[in-house]
């Protein structure tokens, strides 16, 4: 397989794992009587802070690469490695509370809050030296998709499976950040 086929696939996935935030905390906020319209909006928002987020921590990591070196793609893997044991941390100690209302400013809060992660792990992809164009694409259409989909699944089952699919992409970033810090 070419090496940037083996780039492409884990970019994807980890656009999945970072969309699983988005998809959980959609899954609650489908529950709330939403329309199609609104589903739509919210997805798109989210998808614009998940290219825009990363896009700011890939450019942060580029200049401390280049600053650091080869010690700056430890730090990445050890970022990705202590952002999945977070992930999988708060999804399972976490108690239910009142959701944002996904309208005007708690639209804004909630997509920030979902795509805080995606800044991480777009700072150590930066320090890794990833395609710019190709992680902004997959984080971004992984998050909306995952968002809607989220929404659309959250009015018809129960809020069991948000916890899980937290757990999930926790795991998907723990595995990537072992993979940084050792390279087979």
């Amino acid at each position: 397989m070419p090496p940037i086929m083996g780039e492409i696939i884990t970019i994807m996935i980890m656009g999945i794992a970072l969309g699983m935030d988005a998809f959980s905390i959609s899954l609650g906020m489908g529950m709330y009587k939403l329309r199609l319209r609104q589903v739509f909006k919210i997805g798109i928002t989210i998808g614009i802070f998940h290219i825009f987020m990363p896009l700011l921590g890939m450019v942060a990591g580029r200049f401390l690469s280049e600053q650091f070196g080869e010690i700056a793609v430890y730090i990445g893997g050890a970022l990705l490695l202590i952002l999945g044991v977070q992930m999988i941390w708060s999804s399972l100690a976490k108690e239910e509370g009142s959701l944002i209302t996904p309208v005007g400013f708690g639209l804004i809060l909630f997509a920030l809050s979902v795509s805080l992660d995606s800044f991480s792990v777009g700072l150590s992809l930066g320090i890794y030296g990833a395609q710019t164009l190709l992680v902004l694409a997959c984080f971004g259409a992984g998050a909306t998709i995952l968002s809607w989909t989220g929404l659309l699944i959250g009015r018809r089952v129960q809020d069991w499976l948000g916890k899980y699919s937290e757990v999930l992409g926790g795991a998907i970033l723990l595995f990537f950040g072992i993979k940084l810090l050792f390279p087979l």
